[in-house]
């Protein structure tokens, strides 16, 4: 709060407020937050009108309209500044967040080339969304050419490469389309560039900076994209020049060309709001911008974490496990270890789950029968309302089902995008709400897969904490959760965590003298909510539990480890898509 004076002479406080916005896998929202108490003021939300691409499309091709992105910022953050009636010169920061890795391929002044007419029939040109999985052969390269070297990296990474990673979708196009990687002059994550069009890019706290002076495009890279996604350090920059040029020629000297920009530390002002950021706003020009960050791991300052050895998992169409920790570890199967990738000097560890939400909302779209559909209607519910009541009445492994939670692949701890989903015990008596169940149940398993993972490598989670959407709407869920991994879970009541987290950074960015905030931690500590909503274990259900978590894990590792090729065979034959670009 800044000192005003008033005509009677008498001084008094101001509010100063920051904006958060979060670029999910439909939407975006908008938040206004309050700098002192962290209060939402306002909250604004908007769909992408092109949603997920991939109608016309190969098998695992997922692409994303960059106009979509930048929708959201004209209609929601005017919105939320009319219902709050706060003026633009009383918002000191703005940060934003999106899914990770949204790679958009952009030409010399940083624009998107899908934006260009002569590309639009060429679909590596377009924005390919996190859940791309076109890239695994790529990806299987990295890891083999990576394994034969000796690499160190790898061990960061649970030892594997993810096919939703930067380089794998960068080698794809340069396989696939060469001649328009030629024509590409960077490939940039999604919160980087939407962050570049807000600012005037005065970078700050440049870390191994290799900018090419002749572009006026001033454009900066978040350290934890660019830790996580595209397998950067603070002490060694990316990966060495030897090992990608044993990948392909043409990516030997990547890092001083298509991923040249400087990269920059989480709280760092990457410049302030300019010409073009104001108009589509509302903003004031000279605003401050935070550097951009990934959905997941800005969660956990939102979450109201600043400590090490607490876990969140970010549970949504997909599930996000995110630990900070003061020791560095290679852990199996996690999808890297940063230094200050989440919060300052500590190692931040991030896990994940490809498809929760997604899982049962392909149910409730696909086996559905009309009979269940009227039942609903007539009681004033949604699918999942009446299947999560359903499913509530049935006792621990009533069902006699068991499912491998694989629909959109396994990303840990086995990191292989070519896994399929799988039911097993099915009957001519296997009820639909059954099905739902055993689905909530497969998603817990993987969770707790991935805490046990971390467990044998020696970070411990001392508390488990839980947020987004999902874990507000489905108590069965949380509580099959608790019971499953055994232990108490802390929900957070914020609904827009990863907009809060944002939030927080842009006071941080903003500084102390605009009335902001001198760290992530006095952020955290001040604009947090930390009334959590707290499920406990049933002691019933955990020894119900352990027996099926026990058949899990065998089919996990047979399926996953021993014979993944039977539904990578059957993955091959399969086929459909939905939207066009």
């Amino acid at each position: 709060m800044l000192q005003m004076l008033t005509d009677k002479g008498i001084f008094k406080m101001r509010d100063l407020y920051t904006v958060g916005v979060d670029f999910g896998t439909l939407s975006g929202r908008s938040i206004l937050v309050r700098v002192r108490d962290g209060k939402i003021m306002a909250e604004e939300s908007l769909e992408y009108p092109h949603g997920v691409i991939t109608g016309g499309l190969p098998e695992d091709w997922a692409l994303q309209d960059p106009h979509d992105y930048l929708l959201v910022l004209s209609e929601t953050i005017p919105k939320i500044l009319k219902i709050s009636e706060v003026e633009s010169k009383d918002v000191i920061g703005i940060s934003v967040d999106a899914t990770s890795c949204t790679m958009i391929p952009v030409d010399a002044l940083g624009t998107p080339l899908s934006f260009a007419a002569k590309y639009k029939d060429r679909p590596h040109a377009w924005c390919k969304l996190w859940k791309h999985h076109a890239a695994q052969y790529e990806a299987d390269r990295m890891i083999a050419t990576a394994a034969r070297r000796g690499e160190e990296f790898l061990g960061r990474f649970g030892g594997k490469i993810s096919s939703e990673w930067m380089l794998p979708k960068i080698m794809q196009i340069m396989e696939e389309d060469p001649e328009l990687y030629e024509e590409i002059d960077a490939f940039l994550d999604a919160n980087d560039w939407i962050t570049s069009y807000l600012t005037k890019q005065e970078a700050t706290e440049e870390i191994n900076c290799n900018p090419k002076t002749d572009t006026g495009a001033g454009i900066v890279v978040n350290a934890c994209s660019a830790g996580y996604k595209a397998q950067w350090t603070r002490d060694g920059g990316y990966l060495s020049r030897d090992y990608l040029k044993a990948l392909d020629p043409r990516l030997e000297n990547i890092s001083d060309t298509k991923l040249r920009y400087p990269v920059v530390s989480l709280g760092s002002r990457a410049g302030t709001i300019g010409e073009a950021g104001a108009k589509l706003t509302g903003l004031r020009p000279g605003t401050a911008v935070a550097v951009g960050n990934v959905d997941a791991h800005v969660a956990v300052p939102g979450a109201g974490i600043n400590r090490p050895g607490e876990m969140l998992m970010i549970i949504g169409t997909s599930t996000c496990i995110m630990v900070c920790s003061n020791e560095e570890r290679n852990i199996k199967g996690i999808c890297g270890c940063v230094k200050d990738g989440i919060l300052p000097e500590m190692y931040g560890y991030e896990a994940g789950q490809p498809c929760v939400g997604d899982c049962l909302g392909w149910f409730t779209d696909n086996l559905v029968t009309e009979k269940y559909a009227i039942e609903a209607r007539k009681a004033g519910k949604t699918i999942h309302e009446l299947f999560t009541e359903k499913a509530s009445e049935l006792r621990v492994g009533e069902s006699g089902l068991l499912v491998i939670d694989w629909w959109n692949g396994n990303r840990s701890i086995l990191n292989n995008a070519d896994l399929t989903g799988m039911i097993m015990g099915l009957t001519l008596r296997t009820k639909p709400e059954e099905i739902y169940r055993a689905l909530i149940e497969s998603t817990a398993f993987g969770a707790r897969k991935i805490r046990d993972s971390f467990a044998s490598g020696g970070i411990e989670a001392n508390n488990v904490y839980a947020c987004g959407g999902i874990t507000r709407k489905n108590t069965l869920l949380m509580q099959i959760y608790a019971d499953v991994m055994n232990t108490e879970i802390k929900v957070s009541q914020v609904l827009q965590t990863p907009a809060l987290g944002a939030a927080m950074y842009a006071a941080v960015a903003a500084g102390v003298e605009n009335g902001g905030y001198k760290d992530i931690f006095e952020a955290v500590d001040a604009m947090s909510d930390r009334n959590y909503e707290v499920y406990s274990p049933n002691n019933y259900n955990v020894i119900a539990y352990e027996k099926l978590y026990h058949l899990y894990g065998k089919a996990h590792d047979f399926f996953g480890s021993d014979s993944p090729e039977i539904m990578k065979e059957l993955k091959n034959r399969s086929g459909g898509n939905e939207h066009e670009i």
